[in-house]
């Protein structure tokens, strides 16, 4: 009997190791702040979760020490104790594990929504050019700004698609020295202003929070006409948050529905002030 229930709970913990090995690793999928502040949340209740079954084990070790003074019946009652445990603690971690999953999924089909947004901002003579003579269209109160710029020539789109190709495989660091590079060599291209986002969107990803801060507001000083300056200001407020300083953040996400309250970065920054009253 000794010898089965100590097989059995031992089958246990390894099954428990497993799903603990088995956990995907959330951080670097995440540009959602809302999202990826739950995956940090989460991967923390994880981390007390082994813990717990680090102090189970050592309990363990201990009833089999105490095998030889204890009464059988007393220890048959522990190690069934123990087992219970260990399937409670198996179920929070399939929770857990989903949690990840979800949060996850919603990251990316969010990461997806943007990127999708901005390659269309990014197209050559995505705005259709107003008549000969005319004045240009006034933009709508509060709308994000559109900067006036010159079609990108061949050879300007073929640097900037293999700097986006660099970033689109996380080659972070190669994509921030390629979008460099392009200014360097384009200031005025119609496309500088995505590339000085995207500089700064790398060191997001990075986790470089202080370079993506820098980054954005070089965009915002350098091109303050650009589209780019809500999803600049947005990426502001998300590496502060992740810097632990809430209350910049919030009074950044205020600023942005502020200035271009119909812009789609201003919807998210409503989103996620809403998270943090």
């Amino acid at each position: 009997m000794k010898g089965e229930g100590h097989k059995r709970a031992a089958r246990i913990l390894v099954c428990a190791a497993a799903l603990l090995c088995a956990m995907p690793a959330a951080a670097g999928l995440f540009d959602d702040d809302v999202a990826r502040q739950q995956v940090l949340a989460q991967q923390k209740r994880i981390d007390e979760l082994k813990q717990q079954n680090e102090a189970i084990l050592a309990r363990l070790a201990k009833v089999e020490d105490d095998l030889k003074s204890s009464p059988v019946l007393d220890l048959a009652a522990q190690i069934e104790q123990i087992r219970q445990e260990l399937k409670n603690l198996r179920g929070q971690i399939e929770v857990l594990s989903n949690n990840i999953d979800g949060a996850a999924k919603r990251q990316r089909d969010m990461y997806v929504d943007l990127d999708t947004r901005l390659r269309r901002l990014e197209q050559p003579g995505a705005s259709a050019p107003a008549p000969a003579g005319a004045a240009p269209p006034a933009p709508a109160p509060g709308a994000a700004p559109a900067a006036a710029a010159a079609p990108a020539d061949a050879a300007e789109s073929r640097a900037y698609e293999a700097a986006q190709n660099q970033r689109r495989i996380g080659n972070y660091q190669g994509a921030i020295a390629a979008f460099q590079g392009f200014i360097a060599q384009h200031p005025k291209s119609s496309l500088a202003p995505r590339a000085q986002y995207w500089i700064g969107d790398s060191y997001f990803n990075l986790r470089d929070f202080k370079n993506a801060i820098a980054s954005q507001q070089k965009l915002i000083t350098t091109y303050p006409d650009s589209s780019s300056v809500p999803d600049a200001l947005l990426n502001i407020a998300s590496s502060q948050m992740d810097l632990g300083d809430t209350a910049t953040a919030r009074k950044t996400l205020d600023g942005l529905v502020s200035r271009y309250p119909l812009s789609e970065a201003a919807e998210k920054a409503k989103r996620r002030l809403a998270t943090l009253k």
